[in-house]
């Protein structure tokens, strides 16, 4: 068991069977088997965009199939996209919110697969590994929709997976402060983007 990150060779390749067994004080995410140290607990603003938007999702499904989740939350994501064995698992990250729709991908351990929906929020410690190794990592893993929210800008960023497999806006600009979003994975739910910022 190891206890200290920097007891870890940073150059090796681990996967979710190495990472079951450490025992770290900071959080960390496996990123196609690279260890990466996640940011510092996050502010006030990030958590009150995460808790505005978590109680906004987590009201409209109640009594439905689908469920939400808050970091900290595994999601482990095989690639190419099937269920693969722990020691085959080399992507593990935690989604600041994921929306899970299929009950079968929920074990002890969190989500084995891809949500049907994710949303990052950003910070300057995360604001490049969301927008790039994030973003490739959750479309090529089959994330239906990812929301990348930008705090200091007030607008978020809304992203759909086609039939190909590729990620498209859902529009050219964010979302911004007075609009509204609606959901593509749950096309009855409709987010004002103020009461984001509420």
């Amino acid at each position: 068991m190891i206890t200290k990150l920097e007891h870890l060779d940073i150059s090796k390749h681990y996967t979710y069977a190495d990472y079951l067994t450490w025992q770290f004080d900071e959080m960390v995410e496996l990123i196609r088997g690279k260890v990466i140290k996640m940011s510092p607990a996050p502010g006030v603003l990030h958590q009150k965009i995460s808790g505005n938007l978590h109680g906004t999702i987590w009201q409209h499904l109640k009594n439905r199939q689908c469920q939400i989740f808050v970091a900290p939350f595994d999601v482990r994501l095989p690639l190419p996209m099937e269920r693969q064995t722990a020691d085959k698992i080399d992507t593990v990250v935690q989604p600041d919110l994921s929306i899970i729709c299929d009950p079968a991908k929920l074990d002890a351990q969190g989500c084995n697969g891809a949500p049907d929906w994710v949303i990052e929020i950003l910070s300057p410690a995360t604001s490049k590994k969301d927008l790039t190794d994030k973003y490739d990592i959750y479309q090529n893993a089959g994330v239906k929709e990812y929301w990348v929210v930008y705090p200091d800008a007030k607008a978020i960023s809304c992203y759909v997976l086609n039939e190909e497999g590729v990620y498209l806006p859902l529009r050219s600009n964010p979302y911004v402060i007075g609009e509204h979003i609606v959901s593509h994975t749950l096309p009855d739910l409709t987010i004002s983007v103020e009461e984001v910022w509420a």
